[in-house]
């Protein structure tokens, strides 16, 4: 199993708690672990990625063992700890301002 946390916004949006565990068939990239978190979670469809681009949001960003994943491209591999669910994947509300 794979686990996500979720940012406060995202999680009030699809009623779960802070984690949330996915079944992903395949590699585990960001684009398989966005794939099936979007099918348990139809609500959150366009939430983390755009519609039509697939492209990350503004404002959110992507953790895989303490390390950003957030400008990789959506095929890249997942280390090793989130495929075995040993870590989980964060998605941060990036914070903005001056």
């Amino acid at each position: 199993m794979i686990r996500v946390i979720l940012p406060g916004h995202l999680r009030a949006l699809a009623h779960v708690g802070s984690e949330v565990q996915l079944r992903v068939e395949g590699p585990v990239t960001q684009r398989s672990v966005l794939d099936a978190l979007e099918t348990q979670y139809p609500m959150l469809r366009g939430t983390i990625r755009d519609h039509v681009t697939q492209e990350r949001r503004p404002f959110l960003r992507f953790f895989a063992c303490e390390e950003d994943y957030s400008l990789e491209p959506p095929d890249t591999p997942l280390p090793d700890a989130i495929s075995s669910g040993k870590e989980p994947l964060l998605i941060i509300g990036a914070i903005a301002g001056g």
